[in-house]
């Protein structure tokens, strides 16, 4: 566990992420249409986030570092759903899925990695954002 949390480790796990991110958004741009053109845009900008929160030392950045991993753990998933549910299946869709599927694995990774556990990262999240939650709502000390 220690190993994944050097800096090589964190260098080779981000760059893996966006890798993957900005392959599926080729796919998706190359496909045409209005619906595959928005979801590649989509990766391209989440991508673009996973960037900043990586390398950006601004304090707000970093308090709010979780968003797009779950954002893109979110968008991955609904679109491999969506691929089920809507088609067209092809084998192109196929490694499109793959790629997703591996993204989310190396989102997972990299949630255990900086935060230990997904529990650590809804604390995190929580505690991002309790300056404007309802008092009953924000985390307490442990």
């Amino acid at each position: 566990m220690s190993m994944l949390r050097s800096r090589a480790a964190g260098f080779v796990i981000t760059a893996a992420i966006v890798g993957l991110t900005l392959a599926t958004a080729y796919i998706h741009l190359g496909l045409g249409g209005l619906l595959f053109t928005l979801n590649g845009l989509g990766y391209a900008g989440l991508a673009a986030l996973i960037v900043i929160g990586a390398v950006s030392p601004m304090p707000i950045v970093q308090r709010f570092s979780w968003f797009p991993r779950v954002a893109l753990l979110g968008y991955a998933a609904m679109t491999i759903a969506g691929y089920l549910v809507m088609g067209p299946y092809f084998t192109l869709g196929f490694i499109a899925k793959g790629i997703e599927v591996t993204l989310i694995a190396f989102l997972v990774v990299d949630v255990i990695r900086v935060y230990g556990s997904p529990m650590f990262l809804v604390r995190s999240a929580l505690e991002s954002v309790a300056p404007i939650l309802p008092e009953r709502f924000r985390p307490t000390a442990a």
